[in-house]
């Protein structure tokens, strides 16, 4: 189980640089690396903290602290999914309207321009 737990302890480490030099490189924006970096900084704690890792584990009833630290992890990636689908949705809603307003627009000023053409 300590090697389960070094490396995930190891590729939360990963995480937490990718997404540090992503944001440097601004290939992803502050406010979507912060949960990012909170679910790396998550399976962190979590790999190392092994009292907590086992007495999370009774809780959820799981005897195993890998599983438990599994379906932990699996929960966080879940929760931080499902945000991105949230914003995801948002944003499609926003791009219909901009289209439809965009629509609008291009209609008023045709409806403009063969005004003046008649006149």
């Amino acid at each position: 189980m300590e090697r389960l737990l070094n490396v995930v302890s190891l590729l939360s480490l990963t995480l937490a640089a990718f997404v540090l030099f992503s944001l440097r490189r601004k290939h992803i924006r502050v406010e979507y690396s912060v949960s990012w970096l909170a679910a790396a900084i998550a399976m962190f704690i979590l790999s190392r903290w092994h009292g907590g890792l086992a007495w999370l584990g009774q809780a959820i009833g799981v005897a195993d602290p890998a599983l438990a630290l599994a379906m932990i992890i699996a929960g966080v990636f879940l929760a931080v999914f499902y945000r991105f689908s949230m914003i995801l949705s948002h944003l499609k809603d926003a791009n219909t309207a901009l289209a439809q307003r965009c629509a609008i627009l291009e209609f008023r000023l045709e409806s403009i321009e063969s005004k003046d053409a008649e006149a």
